[in-house]
This record gives C-alpha cells, structure tokens and sequence, in this order.
C-alpha cells in the first residue's frame, strides 16, 4: 500500500477498492494508525470510532469481494462533525452540558453514508454549539499548515482532519460559513448546499433557518460524491425540498464555455488581503482562459458588523429555544461567548424575531437577484487564515472580538441568509505557505454549475496536491 494513500482523492481510493487492489480492512487500519500517531498534537477528532470502523471496513469488504460494491464511498473512511448523531456514540455538539449524551439513531445523513458503504472513522471536534468559540471542556483543532494559525470556526476539526489526511472527507455544517472557513484556513474544498438540499434530522441545531449540512474533502469531485451521497427528500425533515439530485461526480469535465462568472472587483478587494486579491484575480483569468464569460455584477454593499448585527439576533432567537431544556437553568455551564448570544435570545420576543427576520428577507432578495444574473459569482471564502490566541478561541469577549475582526462575513453570511449554494476551492499559497481559497456564489439548487466550474479550474492547478508536512 503507497505510504501517502492517506493523501488520495476518493474517487482514486474507491477505483483501488473497487479492482481490489486494497482492502477496505487495510485502508481504515492505515488511518486508524495515522489518527493515533498525529492526531494527539492536531486534536481534529473528538471521538475516534476504532472498532466501529473496522466492523463496517470488513462488512464493505465482504460485500466488495462477493460483487456487490455500492459506489465511490463503499469501504471509504470518512469523519462526521459532532453535531451528527451516531447511534450508540457520544455526540457532544462541543457543549458541556452535552459531553455525556449517546443518541440511540443516526442522524439521515450519517444513516446515508452508511447505505453508502462508507467507514466512519469518528466525530470531528467543534466548536461550542457549532458557533464561533469553543468550550474548555473541550480541545481546539490545530491546523496543519501551522501552530499558531487559525483552523476555523465550528466545522474546525472537519477541515484540519481533511488537510492534514486523517479521513478522505468530512461531514461539516454551516450556519454562518462553518464550512467555508475551515475550508478556506485548511485549505481544502468545501460545498454548502442550498437550504433543504439535506437533511438536518438528526443534527443538533444551533438556528434551525439558517443551518446547512455538507461537504469538506480535498477536491471538488470528491465533494460532489459527498453531496450526491447525502442530499435529498427527508420525510423526518420537513424543510428538505424535493428535488432531484444531479449526477455530478460523473459528469464532471473542463468544459465551462457555456457558464458565467460575475465579478464585482470592489466587492472583492474591500479589506482584502492584497496576496488573496491577486490570487482571485489570477483565477479569474483563468477562468476566462477556460472558456467561462466574465460579467461585471455589483453586489449589494454591507461591511461585516451590519451583516453580523443582521445574522445574530436571528442565530440568538433560535438557538435559545434550541437549547431550552438546559438554558438558563444550567447557564454556569455554558462558555461566556456562546452564553452570550443565548442570553441575546433570551432577551428577545416574538416581534424582535419578525423584524430581524423582514430585514433578513429583504436583504435575501437583493442577494438572489445579484446571483440570478450568472452562473456563479466569485469572490473570497472569508479571507485569510490568520494567527490567533487559543485561549480567546475559549470565548474571552476581547479575544473574540480581535478574532471575529479577522474573518470577512460579508461573504459568507449572505448564503446562509438566501439559503443558496457556495463552493471554495483552493487556489494558490501566500509568500509564508499559507493557503489561499475563492468561493463561487450561486443561486439556489446550482451546486451542479458550481462543481462543474470547480473542476475546471482545478485541472488546470495542482494545488489541492499540496499537502501539510506532518
């Protein structure tokens, strides 16, 4: 077995499985091996699923060597975010008043990638409630490509076990760009789904409007077999919307001619790192070299904190409601962050979630129809992974304020506000090898287009076969 198999796509495991030049049994004893050896220092993983693992890794090797192989996932070891209910293991949800609780079901989207004969290593770890800090109960995530760097918000330890090769892809969630970062700070691809496109039974909610559940893997194909894996019609969740989901993964080409990219040069420059902006400007280029019309758009203006100011009160009125058998009644456990926009919940009614929610809808619209006008929009995936203090990641206000300045929400919180798709793809380093990203903004159920344009530019690059040294 290659040494760095560790490293390969999915779609290149699974064709090994598949010809039985490996075993799935081999496979996930080789990660198994590998989380043990690295992950005391990287602490991507909460809960490591050994013996689990290796039950489902010898049942989709029987299955494999008797001629019923299920497709690109059967006998693939991936990880799930602990905010995704396992049957029988401790799903957190990285609170403390949780660190205890064992569901007796899978959440539909594990479930799913069970049926699709995936080997589920373990749960990721996360940040507090899936929101921005985390609790000292818990271990924050280091990120591969150094120390000191930031590795993201809740989805944290989907993205570093993704980069750093400790599973072929990871179950993440996004509220307010919780794929998006982690993605963007490990460099990795990720893909928020339209709202509805997967189900969220099963998952623990943090704002039930506003929360997504999809992908992080190491390129846009393999993300693609994770969506199609996962996405669909849930009768246990009413807000999944019924539409069919597109073959992607096979389909995939460098044929882009037919699609457009809008660009508004402003929208993506405005405090920017000037290393990204040049980066996204190569990639637009590239893009036009593809075959892809680029469009001048402008994009509705709003700076982070107006946007932040738009989005809490909304996480803060659902999430409190959310974790109403505990809060306020068990307020002493809870980290001062995340406590605090609970306590922002707590203080509001009825008529403070309507307005929150009007002024949410109407910002929404004159997202969509930016988006309506081409195929995909581009522009950075949160900005660039930065230095951070990891006793502020534990929900100091002052530390958190210096953290929360660092991320740039004017492009992820409006897909989490429309409900539409978002892919970031890997697209270049900085001059200390810090990786830079660019997401593609669509309009809903458009993951297809947005794949599809993933692709392309990736097989131009071979950025997503630069891996951490670890």
């Amino acid at each position: 077995m290659n040494d760095e198999i560790h490293f390969s796509s999915i779609s290149s495991a699974s064709e090994l499985i598949k010809n039985r030049d490996i075993s799935p049994v081999e496979l996930t004893e080789h990660m198994l091996r590998r989380i043990e050896k690295l992950d005391i220092k990287l602490k991507s993983y909460v809960t490591v699923c050994g013996d689990q693992a290796m039950d489902a890794a010898m049942g989709a090797e029987k299955e494999i060597m008797s001629g019923k192989y299920r497709g690109f996932l059967h006998g693939i070891p991936l990880a799930v975010k602990d905010l995704c209910y396992m049957a029988g293991i401790r799903t957190t949800g990285g609170l403390k008043v949780r660190r205890n609780f064992i569901p007796s079901f899978d959440s539909s989207v594990v479930n799913k990638l069970r049926r699709a004969g995936a080997v589920l290593l373990g749960k990721a770890t996360l940040t507090e409630g899936a929101l921005s800090a985390y609790n000292t109960e818990f271990k924050i995530p280091e990120n591969p490509w150094g120390e000191n760097l930031w590795a993201g918000v809740s989805s944290s330890g989907s993205g570093v076990a993704t980069a750093a090769g400790l599973c072929f892809g990871a179950l993440a969630t996004d509220t307010g760009g919780s794929i998006r970062y982690p993605s963007m700070a490990s460099g990795v691809v990720g893909l928020k789904p339209t709202y509805g496109r997967v189900s969220r039974y099963g998952v623990m909610e943090l704002a039930s409007s506003l929360d997504h559940v999809g992908p992080i893997a190491r390129n846009v194909k393999d993300a693609a077999i994770m969506f199609e894996a996962i996405a669909g019609k849930d009768a246990l969740d009413l807000t999944t919307i019924n539409e069919k989901i597109p073959s992607i993964a096979k389909g995939l080409t460098s044929d882009i001619s037919n699609l457009s990219i809008g660009v508004d040069k402003k929208f993506i420059a405005t405090g920017t790192d000037v290393g990204l902006v040049k980066a996204l400007n190569d990639a637009i280029d590239a893009f036009s070299q593809l075959g892809a019309r680029i469009v001048n758009i402008e994009m509705p203006r709003s700076d982070p904190a107006k946007l932040r100011d738009l989005w809490l009160p909304i996480v803060g009125f659902e999430a409190v409601r959310t974790h109403a058998d505990n809060f306020p009644e068990r307020a002493d456990e809870y980290g001062g962050y995340f406590r605090s926009v609970l306590d922002l919940g707590l203080s509001m009614d009825m008529s403070d979630y309507q307005l929150a929610m009007k002024a949410r809808n109407e910002f929404a619209l004159d997202f969509k129809a930016a988006l309506d006008k081409v195929d995909a929009v581009i522009c950075p995936a949160g900005g660039v992974v930065f230095e951070v203090d990891k006793d502020a990641q534990y929900g100091n206000q002052e530390g958190m304020k210096d953290i929360i300045k660092n991320f740039q929400g004017q492009f992820t919180i409006p897909a989490n506000l429309a409900g539409t798709p978002a892919l970031v793809v890997p697209c270049g380093f900085s001059n200390n090898q810090r990786p830079y990203t660019f997401q593609l903004l669509g309009s809903k159920l458009s993951e297809e287009k947005l794949c599809r344009l993933g692709y392309a530019y990736e097989q131009q690059f071979s950025w997503t076969s630069v891996h951490p040294t670890l």
